[in-house]
């Protein structure tokens, strides 16, 4: 890229890594300065000349990036987080969140479609940039934010009053950071793909929150707690993908409203969508084999379970196609035992296990399908 060259040509001073945009958001974020840290890469280049050079920003997204570079950075870290959430939840599925080295588009052709995986990965995506901000407000990693300032005084819940201490995160800053940034593109592009990816990015948004929880520390007599400080805190990120996975499975296939400024559901026997809904507009592939026109990487080589009837199973992940058996050797901790006080030490093992992969299409099915 242009940074890249620029970076390269800037006395060896910098090197960027990785700089990857996907629809507006930040994906990898990460410089090596000589052992120095990022905000040296913006002194020696400065944010405007790095920020001019990323494709794919609108004017808007650009001048949130100049202005704040620290809040740039903390979006791309926990961009790593996400992604590896997205592939957590489906590990065991044909289509698992997979990303393609060297690919501008991170995803791929598959985030073209309007499809159930599209709406994930834009609901996924807008909260990890929430949780990224919010997060690194709490750490005093950024200027313009910290602790939530309202959270002052006195309150209470259903165990009673309780004083606001330590440091309550500030989700409603990370939230509006996160809706300037990431929807400026999409409320520029006013068409209907634009509109599911906004409301997508709301569900992903409102997750993150849905999940702050009340930790409190008691103070008094033996631990008692006659007295409470409490703060807010974001749940484990784990929570929010868990909750946007089980909207991906009740994702609401939806169309346009005649007049352009709301959805409609595709089939009038399912109810309305609602604002925690996932919406999508299209079918998904079976992601059975490659096709690159539609982003399929395809199951072949794939491991899959024998006995799962499930959609790790071989059966489902390899498409009726059948696997390969191959018989491994690893190394496993055995014999673990707890040692007072307080280790637990292990033996290493060898065990032999059959790993299983599906096999790949023949060729004539494969061609039908590129």
């Amino acid at each position: 890229s242009a940074t890249r060259e620029m970076a390269d040509r800037h006395h060896g001073i910098a090197k960027v890594e990785h700089i990857l945009w996907w629809e507006g958001r930040i994906i990898f974020f990460l410089y090596t300065v000589k052992g120095a840290n990022f905000y040296l890469y913006i002194g020696a280049l400065g944010a405007r000349v790095i920020c001019d050079n990323i494709p794919g920003l609108v004017n808007k997204q650009r001048q949130l990036c100049q202005k704040h570079p620290d809040i740039m950075q903390s979006i791309g870290e926990g961009s790593k987080e996400w992604i590896r959430e997205c592939q957590h939840q489906f590990r065991h599925h044909r289509w698992n969140c997979s990303t393609l080295d060297r690919d501008h588009t991170v995803f791929g052709r598959v985030m073209l479609r309007s499809s159930r995986e599209a709406a994930f990965v834009y609901a996924i995506s807008s909260a990890g940039v929430v949780y990224a901000i919010t997060r690194a407000c709490s750490q005093g990693e950024l200027k313009t934010c910290s602790c939530d300032p309202h959270k002052r005084g006195r309150s209470r819940d259903d165990r009673g009053k309780f004083d606001w201490g330590g440091c309550s995160e500030n989700i409603n800053y990370g939230i509006k950071f996160a809706k300037a940034f990431v929807d400026a593109k999409e409320k520029k592009e006013k068409d209907a793909r634009a509109l599911m990816n906004l409301h997508n990015n709301k569900c992903g948004r409102a997750a993150v929150k849905r999940f702050m929880k009340l930790e409190c520390k008691c103070h008094g007599v033996s631990g008692s707690c006659a007295l409470r400080t409490c703060w807010l805190a974001m749940a484990d990120f784990r929570k929010t993908g868990d909750y946007l996975r089980k909207k991906y499975n009740g994702a609401i296939q939806v169309t346009m409203n005649q007049d352009g400024t709301g959805f409609t559901v595709a089939n009038k026997n399912f109810r309305k969508a609602t604002k925690n809904d996932l919406v999508y507009f299209e079918n998904s592939p079976d992601y059975c084999v490659m096709d690159k026109s539609a982003g399929s990487l395809g199951t072949a080589g794939r491991v899959c379970n024998k006995t799962s009837k499930g959609t790790d199973g071989c059966e489902v992940m390899c498409c009726g196609r059948g696997y390969d058996t191959t018989r491994v050797s690893r190394i496993i901790k055995c014999e673990c035992k707890f040692h007072w006080c307080c280790a637990v030490k292990c033996k290493e093992c060898q065990e032999t296990v059959d790993v299983h992969t599906c096999k790949a299409p023949k060729r004539a099915e494969w061609l039908d399908q590129t």
